[in-house]
């Protein structure tokens, strides 16, 4: 599968990002040992699900999730694997019902054909217990892996009720990145913006900066993240930050209005808002094709 051939997604409200040669020659030698080749391969990305949401912003949200999966479940080619950025479920004060509404997430999630997922919280999941209940759930909300020539790092800037990073996992971040070679590909999953997006709107990580200081001295990252329910993407120095849509509702455009209410649910365009994106790798410089694509009625 070439890029120009890269299926176009229908109805998913996330992203499907396609991971090619994407700077044209072999990584560089770490550790004394030569990684192998890049090999073509795309993932989909999933954010913002807010299973257990009921309300006027979305009237349908019992089927969102389901019409996600049915529609990912029938792609000719399948992808490598599935990231979910957070948000899996809506924030409850109740921890007997914050643990079902997990256990009713993972039950939908288990039929998706791609046994390859993967998960970070989002606040919803994680503020209220420190993450205790997604962890017994997912596992650890922060963690590594290599795949195909790409080394993913997913961060935890939700599990920390004041919206931090935290410093101990901030010195792992730096453990991780100190066995990278300084051109090695990189993509960063995180659920809040690690940059200062709208901080009145809680969409920015208060040691972010930190974050990004570690990142910098790599030429080829990348960070995908979801929280602000919308497309948007941004670049501090040389790494790129974009984010996916909901699978739930809309939010308004960052710091267009004083608060940030979902926008409202229009009955003739009932998917208005959500949709998903696809990122194709293009040339030998780090640059990404991004195309949005609506969510379409089923």
């Amino acid at each position: 599968m070439d890029r120009r051939s890269f299926m176009k997604l229908t109805a998913i409200g996330g992203g499907a990002v396609f991971m090619s040669g994407l700077y044209g020659h072999a990584p560089a030698a770490a550790a004394g040992k030569m990684a192998a080749a890049y090999d073509d391969f795309y993932f989909v990305q999933l954010s913002d699900i807010h299973w257990g949401y009921s309300g006027a912003a979305n009237p349908d949200a019992i089927n969102t999730f389901r019409k996600a999966v049915a529609t990912v479940n029938a792609l000719e080619v399948q992808p490598d694997f599935i990231v979910f950025t957070g948000d899996l479920t809506h924030t409850t004060d109740d921890p007997k019902e914050r643990r079902q509404r997990m256990a009713e997430f993972k039950e939908i999630a288990a039929g998706l054909k791609v046994k390859s997922v993967r998960f970070i919280p989002g606040e919803h999941d994680a503020s209220l217990d420190s993450g205790a209940a997604f962890q017994e759930n997912f596992g650890p909300s922060n963690y590594a892996f290599e795949h195909k020539g790409v080394h993913f790092i997913a961060l935890d800037n939700v599990s920390d009720p004041g919206a931090r990073i935290g410093d101990a996992q901030l010195e792992w971040l730096k453990n991780d990145l100190d066995q990278q070679a300084k051109d090695a590909r990189i993509v960063v999953f995180t659920h809040r913006p690690l940059f200062d997006l709208v901080p009145k709107w809680d969409w920015a990580t208060r040691d972010g900066d930190k974050a990004i200081a570690l990142l910098m001295p790599y030429s080829n990252v990348t960070v995908f993240y979801g929280h602000i329910h919308q497309e948007h993407h941004h670049m501090t120095g040389q790494i790129a930050h974009h984010a996916a849509k909901s699978l739930i509702f809309p939010l308004p455009a960052p710091g267009s209005q004083e608060k940030r209410t979902p926008l409202p649910w229009d009955p003739a365009a009932p998917y208005k808002g959500l949709g998903f994106r696809e990122v194709e790798a293009e040339s030998a410089n780090k640059a990404y094709a991004l195309t949005e694509f609506p969510v379409t009625r089923t």
